[in-house]
Order: C-alpha cells, then sequence, then structure tokens
C-alpha cells in the first residue's frame, strides 16, 4: 500500500465536506491529511508494517 494512495483519499474524503471550521469531520479530515502529508515517510514506514501484517490483503486481493 502506497501512502500517496491513502493519502489522495483522505484529501477526496475532505473536499466531500464543505470546508467547517466548526465541524469536527472536516477537521478531522483536514488535519489527518496535513499532518500525514508532512510526515509521508513515517507514514509508508508504518504501512509497510502493517502490509507485513496482512492488513491489506483483503483490499489487494
Amino acid at each position: 500500500m502506497k501512502a500517496e494512495r491513502m493519502l489522495a483519499e483522505l484529501n477526496r474524503l475532505r473536499q466531500d465536506l464543505d470546508e467547517d471550521k466548526s465541524d469536527i469531520e472536516w477537521l478531522a479530515l483536514h488535519h489527518a491529511f496535513c499532518f500525514i502529508s508532512y510526515k509521508l515517510g513515517d507514514f509508508q514506514a508504518y504501512l509497510d508494517e502493517q502490509a507485513g501484517a496482512g492488513a491489506f490483503d483483503e483490499f489487494e486481493g
């Protein structure tokens, strides 16, 4: 699983919502997207670890 693919999906979900800084759903997606984009290498390492544990087997199968 590539971190960029996950990041793109978070961004798509974020953009599906109207920007509303009083909405916890928008805030959570926005800040998760921003944080992960800054820590992309760390996120890829996490995804690699999870892939090794089989977390994406059903998705990729």
